[in-house]
């Protein structure tokens, strides 16, 4: 979905604990699976369980073959995660106990009707997540894109290579790539919590805008933040006494 915001690591977790149902554990295995690998919708749906499980056991490199990628875009093999394997091996234990065995053949995410003989539609993907992410008491614009954005800005992060980012993808360009890097959300809401004048920091900057009403650490702490070479200015009051004359110095400087 075109705009839809990636979730950070907190935001992850909750929506991870939303899901409820007796598809909970497909569901969620869907949105753990997608933020932990990149694959479009289309693409994790379009997943058997032998794609993921061989040998009785996860993959550790999960392919997204050329016959369910997007437009002709080449292959591509992408990690799996712990949460990935934690995910998939979920899923699997969910298969085994709502019908009898494990078939290789079987879609991953498997439709609520025919047998799971069908795959989960994008739409019913899309209502899952939606009303996980109303669970978890998320705003904004999300989506099952959301999915894939978040690995993406979590990668890059993690990485800070558009390139590596766009071969996970499977971008044919890199300019694709970088219209999926938007800003940290998580570093730019601490930033604007920071900016309010109700915040901690700026109250506590209001009190030391007078230097007479700080005690000798609160000032010093002060003079660093604000770049002052502090080793100078220590090395002044021990020439110059009384210190009172280095208060004025920097009060002129503060005000």
């Amino acid at each position: 979905m075109k705009g839809t915001r990636p979730l950070d690591n907190a935001e992850i977790r909750n929506v991870s604990e939303a899901f409820g149902g007796v598809f909970a554990i497909r569901n969620r295995s869907l949105f753990m699976l997608g933020v932990s690998v990149g694959g479009r919708i289309s693409e994790l749906l379009a997943l058997k369980v032998s794609d993921v499980w061989q040998n009785g056991k996860t993959v550790k490199d999960l392919l997204f073959d050329l016959s369910i990628v997007k437009g002709g875009e080449v292959s591509r093999a992408v990690p799996v995660n712990i949460d990935g394997r934690h995910a998939i091996e979920n899923l699997i234990a969910w298969h085994k106990n709502l019908f009898g065995k494990i078939s290789p053949i079987r879609p991953l995410f498997p439709s609520r009707k025919g047998r799971g003989l069908k795959a989960m539609t994008r739409i019913a993907a899309h209502d899952a997540l939606k009303t996980a992410f109303g669970a978890a008491g998320l705003n904004g614009k999300l989506g099952t894109h959301s999915l894939r954005k978040s690995y993406a800005q979590r990668l890059y992060e993690q990485t800070n290579d558009i390139y590596a980012v766009q071969e996970m993808l499977g971008h044919k360009s890199v300019v694709t790539t970088q219209r999926y890097l938007g800003v940290n959300y998580a570093s730019v809401r601490d930033a604007s919590e920071a900016m309010s004048i109700h915040s901690e920091s700026n109250i506590r900057g209001k009190t030391l805008s007078s230097v007479y009403e700080a005690s000798d650490d609160e000032l010093l702490i002060e003079l660093l933040r604000r770049g002052y070479d502090v080793a100078r200015l220590l090395e002044k009051k021990d020439t110059e006494q009384p210190f009172q004359p280095l208060n004025e110095e920097i009060t002129s400087k503060f005000v």
